[in-house]
C-alpha cells in the first residue's frame, strides 16, 4: 500500500480510536458535555436505569470500540463505530435537536466506514491478495 494511503489509514485509526475512547471515558466525568442532554426523551421512557447509569454503560461501549480500533480489531471496531455513530445521529434527528452534531456524526460514520475498508485493503495486500 502506498505511503499516502498508509498515512491516511493511521490518521483515521488514531482519530477514530482515540475520540470514542475519550468520549466514553468522559461519560463518567462530564467535562466535555452534559451527555444526558443528548438522550432522546423517548429513550428516557424505556430505559430501566437512570440517565447517568445509562450513559456510563454507553461510555463503556465507546471505550471498548475505541480500543478495538486502536488494537488488532481495527476493521471490526471501525464498522461498529460507524453503525454506532449512525444510531447516535438517528437519536438526535428524531429529537429534532443537536442537528449539527447529527450531521457531524454521520460524517464520522463515513470516516469509520472508510477506515474499515482501508483496513481490509491493507490486510489483502499484506496477505498477498489483490485488493479490489
Amino acid at each position: 500500500m502506498n505511503d499516502k494511503l498508509n498515512t491516511s489509514w493511521w490518521a483515521l485509526r488514531i482519530g477514530l480510536g482515540a475520540a470514542p475512547f475519550l468520549a466514553g471515558l468522559d461519560k463518567y466525568f462530564n467535562l466535555l458535555a452534559r451527555w444526558e442532554l443528548y438522550l432522546n426523551p423517548l429513550v428516557l421512557r424505556v430505559i430501566p436505569v437512570s440517565p447517568a447509569t445509562f450513559m456510563h454503560a454507553i461510555g463503556l461501549v465507546e471505550m471498548l470500540v475505541g480500543l478495538a480500533i486502536l488494537t488488532r480489531w481495527t476493521r471490526l471496531g471501525a464498522y461498529v463505530a460507524g453503525l454506532w455513530l449512525v444510531g447516535i445521529a438517528l437519536n438526535l434527528l428524531t429529537m429534532g435537536a443537536y442537528l449539527d452534531v447529527a450531521v457531524r456524526d454521520l460524517l464520522l460514520a463515513l470516516a469509520a466506514y472508510t477506515l474499515a475498508q482501508l483496513t481490509e485493503a491493507r490486510q489483502a495486500v499484506a496477505g498477498g491478495q489483490i485488493a479490489g
